[in-house]
């Protein structure tokens, strides 16, 4: 499975993955999930939202576990941020029917659909409409760098956009889901251990700040006269690392787009997005907060205007407890085979957080060597990936099959 998913998206010069949503690579990603579902003999579903589905059993009886992650990936994003976790779903139920289990309740594997939100701006897209976080009106309004909305990429790419919107009941035929993921970030190389259960993800969220200035002649212009909004966008940077420093968080500017884009000119906008991250909702307010006062007195200092707006936000996502605990119960019986489960926060997000207000959820992460993700040198040794493997199907063996 891991050599058939391998080439799809993968760019010659980077050696990253660019599998963005509704497109080709994300349609033959698609394929790929559809083609290993049908060779298992399950059920397979595409939902009105374009979230994949692979079925053992009646989904009508409802209670059903599920499994799975996403497939589509970061500009030049790494191989195993999605993919371990879909993958590792499939061969947790080879290791099952292996085992000859009995299932008592139905199982599912699924894929959501644009996770990462590399194409249109807002993560876990697929998730969102699901679960009604994004509304239809709201979903119609994304568009890409092209100016391509989502209802015309969807169309583009042979779906019926016009059917998207919440899915209650599709949710509420899920009793518990679990997803298995890459761990992005050391805490399981530093402490040791092959996999862990999460805990809880951080809040989080993305803000655009628009930073209106003048454009102008770059070697005429006196610096004196200039109103330079890349001036302050660039002290504004500074002052999004200094906050995260002092509140114990993260943020950063990754992305940012500059008008006329010129070397000889200088710019009249500069618009960058920060994404920052805490551990509590007050920390991330701190920074954010900070970074945008900064960010105003740059901009006045500099004859600047600025915007901000916030684009997205996700409230800390504590797991269920008892699921939790389950989960770790489950795992705790294998102690001869030297399997120890931490239990740990992350500030990434996942469809399992968007999930969490609606059905049971879990999380697995598995050890990364060097906590780099996002990265086409993210990586995951190849006995870590069984270790995942064996932790997941232990886990829907206790979960399904009791």
């Amino acid at each position: 499975m891991w050599r058939e998913l391998l080439p799809i998206g993968r760019h010659s010069d980077s050696g990253g993955y660019r599998r963005f949503a509704w497109t080709a690579a994300d349609t033959e990603c698609r394929a790929w999930f559809e083609d290993q579902a049908r060779a298992r003999g399950l059920t397979y579903e595409l939902d009105r939202n374009g979230n994949q589905w692979a079925w053992l059993g009646d989904p009508a009886e409802g209670d059903a576990v599920v499994t799975g992650s996403h497939l589509d990936s970061v500009p030049d994003g790494g191989a195993f941020d999605g993919p371990l976790g879909v993958v590792s779903s499939f061969a947790a139920l080879d290791e099952l029917r292996a085992r000859q289990v009995e299932f008592t309740r139905p199982l599912a594997i699924v894929n959501f659909g644009d996770e990462e939100g590399a194409r249109f701006g807002l993560a876990c897209v697929g998730s969102r409409l699901a679960t009604g976080q994004l509304t239809v009106e709201q979903a119609h309004r994304l568009a890409d760098g092209d100016g391509v909305t989502l209802p015309q990429a969807m169309e583009r790419a042979g779906y019926d956009p016009d059917t998207i919107g919440p899915d209650p009941e599709r949710l509420g035929r899920i009793g518990a889901f679990v997803e298995l993921h890459v761990e992005q970030g050391r805490a399981l190389d530093l402490s040791g251990d092959q996999v862990g259960i999460a805990s809880a993800i951080w809040p989080h969220g993305r803000w655009r700040f628009d930073f209106r200035g003048e454009a102008n002649h770059a070697g005429t212009t006196r610096l004196v006269d200039r109103r330079d909004p890349m001036l302050s966008y660039a002290e504004t940077v500074l002052a999004a690392r200094r906050e995260a420093q002092l509140a114990g968080a993260v943020a950063t500017f990754g992305k940012i787009s500059v008008e006329p884009n010129g070397v000889n000119a200088i710019p009249s906008l500069v618009r960058g997005w920060l994404d920052s991250r805490a551990a509590d909702q007050t920390a991330l307010d701190t920074v954010v907060n900070g970074v945008e006062k900064a960010a105003r007195e740059y901009a006045q200092a500099h004859g600047v205007e600025l915007d901000v707006v916030r684009e997205s936000f996700t409230p800390v996502v504590e797991f269920e407890h008892a699921l939790r605990d389950e989960l770790a119960r489950i795992l705790g019986k294998d102690q001869h085979a030297g399997l120890t489960v931490p239990v740990l926060g992350t500030g990434a997000g996942h469809d399992a957080g968007i999930l969490s207000g609606t059905v049971p959820t879990a999380m697995l992460f598995v050890r990364n060597p060097t906590g780099v993700s996002h990265s086409p040198a993210e990586y995951v040794a190849e006995d870590d990936c069984v270790a995942g493997v064996t932790a997941l199907a232990d886990v829907l063996e206790g979960l399904a099959c009791r």
